[in-house]
């Protein structure tokens, strides 16, 4: 099976492009070539670009607030496993205490770092980056692996409680959901709302269907188009009827 998850407000869509980036870049750092730690660095700048707009960090520590009331409310419920829930918001607490800990504006060691900036200024431009533009930076490159690695963890470290953050609300997101199956009759499929409110939506389909599903939905209705992968580029809708699960998060 192969799933597809669709945010439904602004803080949610920001949360899952934060989680992807953050996967990508510890899996980079975790390489060995000056290559994969190239890339990693423009990773580091891509996360200091999204958690710059708006207020991510008070954003963050008031859904951590609000998950930890919420759980806070289910103790003594005979169906909750108290370990669990006492761990569970135990790990709230920590997070939400490294958050309050990072002082100043998100990132804000990267900005005060002129050879960083200057590094990113000119990722901006293709080919910006040569040797020829950067010859400091294609020093850093054919410096040790253990040294390289040295570097991006001092960089990444105060960035890491945004991910901590992200990583158990998304956790509890998941967690929270309900699941019902359906049939997209001849690639569609609408259902009415009802003011159901959801945060997100995540589809789900037997991986060897060449389609792709399209959301539209707000809490009155939501359409859900199946479109055949066209690797052309091509959005043709997908002509046969699809068994899919959807899930309300």
């Amino acid at each position: 099976m192969i799933s597809y998850e669709f945010p439904l407000n602004e803080r949610v869509r920001t949360m899952l492009r934060l989680e992807d980036l953050y996967r990508r870049l510890y899996q980079l750092m975790d390489g060995t070539s000056n290559c994969d730690h190239h890339v990693a660095l423009g990773v580091i700048f891509e996360i200091l670009e999204v958690t710059s707009r708006g207020e991510l960090k008070s954003d963050l520590l008031q859904e951590l607030e609000r998950q930890k009331r919420m759980l806070a409310s289910l103790r003594n419920n005979p169906e909750i496993s108290e370990d669990a829930l006492e761990a569970t918001l135990n790990e709230i607490d920590n997070v939400s205490a490294q958050l309050l800990s990072s002082s100043g504006k998100i990132g804000q060691h990267i900005r005060e770092n002129e050879w960083l900036m200057l590094i990113k200024q000119r990722a901006c431009i293709p080919g910006g980056m040569c040797e020829f533009d950067l010859p400091s930076y294609h020093y850093w490159q054919y410096q040790g692996e253990a040294l390289r690695r040295q570097h991006l963890e001092e960089w990444v470290a105060p960035l890491r409680p945004i991910n901590n953050a992200l990583t158990i609300l998304l956790k509890l997101l998941r967690e929270n959901c309900k699941s019902h199956q359906f049939v997209a009759q001849n690639g569609s499929f609408q259902q009415m709302q009802g003011g159901r409110v959801a945060q997100m939506l995540r589809v789900t389909i037997a991986k060897e269907l060449p389609c792709i599903p399209e959301i539209s939905a707000n809490k009155y209705a939501l359409n859900i188009r199946f479109v055949n992968a066209d690797y052309a580029g091509k959005s043709s809708l997908y002509p046969h009827d699809v068994e899919f699960k959807l899930t309300f998060c």
